[in-house]
Formats: structure tokens, sequence, C-alpha cells
């Protein structure tokens, strides 16, 4: 790294000086002849550098230096999501039922058919109070109770498929019991039925 910023450097250097002129101590007059003037070496330019030891260190094999004895680091990151993101996604913001014909179609009802104007053009006005009332009620039976009959029904099928299997196993054992020599006596699941 350090020979290419030399590199540079006379390379840079190096540019302003021969497009220089010679300095005005040496600009020939008319008056003197060529003679006079010295005769200088025209690859001899006075740099600030020498082109002889860049040579040398370019010629030189280039050898990254690499340090062996620094160690890998391994990091690990544990992240726990937040209480407060957990308990926002378990929240429902459901609005109710969706409106009959989009949110825009009941907005056009509203505005074409004025509830002040139009008392039965409004959604439920089909209903009477005590229909409305009926309906309602049904909703709320069929959300809150029809849920809770489900699984007790499911319950009980379960219990008396249960038991059923119960009977089952117990009637094998029976069968098992038997039709070993002296009754499975000696037999753990003879002498204790598990059931």
């Amino acid at each position: 790294m350090r020979l290419a910023a030399l590199l540079v450097t006379a390379i840079l250097s190096a540019t302003p000086a021969s497009a220089q002129g010679p300095p005005a101590s040496e600009v020939p007059t008319p008056a003197s002849s060529a003679q006079d003037a010295p005769k200088k070496d025209p690859q001899a330019l006075d740099l600030p550098v020498s082109l002889d030891k860049i040579r040398a260190a370019l010629s030189q094999p280039f050898a990254p230096s690499l340090k062996m004895d620094e160690r890998p680091i391994f990091r690990v990151q544990i992240e726990e999501r937040q209480k407060i993101e957990e308990l926002l996604k378990t929240l429902k913001f459901n609005s109710g039922p969706a409106i009959p014909g989009g949110i825009y179609g009941y907005d056009q009802q509203q505005r074409l058919f004025p509830a002040v104007n139009n008392p039965l053009m409004q959604p439920y006005a089909a209903y009477t109070p005590g229909e409305l009332a009926q309906v309602s009620l049904t909703s709320i039976v069929e959300n809150y109770l029809a849920k809770k009959v489900v699984s007790g029904v499911a319950r009980s099928i379960h219990a008396s498929a249960e038991q059923a299997a119960r009977e089952d196993v117990q009637q094998a054992i029976r069968e098992y019991c038997a039709a070993q020599p002296r009754a499975g006596a000696g037999i753990v699941i003879c002498d204790r039925p598990p059931y």
C-alpha cells in the first residue's frame, strides 16, 4: 500500500516538473549561443523522489502481511419478543358483521335516503322492535350458548367412546386370561385387571 502511495506521489510530482520550462536563469538569450549552454541529460530530472528507489521497490514481489495470531470473534444475540406485541396480536378489532352492500353502498344509501326523511329505508327498518329484539337474542345465543352446547355434546360423545373402549379392553383381557393355563394365574394382568 505504501508503494502505491509512493508511486502516485512520484507521478503527480513528476508531471508538473516536466511540464515546466527551464528556470529563468537557464533560458538561453538570443545573444548566447547553443554552445555556451551546458549540455543536460534529457532523462535526468530534478525530482524530490528517487526513481531508482521506486523501481527497486516495484521490482520486489509483493507479499501481503497476514496476521495469523488473531482469533475470530463470534457473537450470539438473542432477541426476545416484546410482551406488548404479543398482547396486541391477540386482540381482535372486528367491527361486527359486514354491512350489506359494503361500506360505500351504506354511505350512498345514507346520502340518498336520510334517516329523518325516510325512516323506513334505514337498515333494520323492516323489523318491528319485537322482531329486532328476537334477531339480537338469536345472535347472542348463537355466539355464546351454541358453542358451549356443541362442546358439551362433543365431550359426552368422547366419554361414551372412551367407556366403550375400556369395556372392549376388559373383554379382551378376560378372553386372554381364560385361554391361558390355570385361567391365567400368576399373570399380572389376569390377577389385577387395569380397570
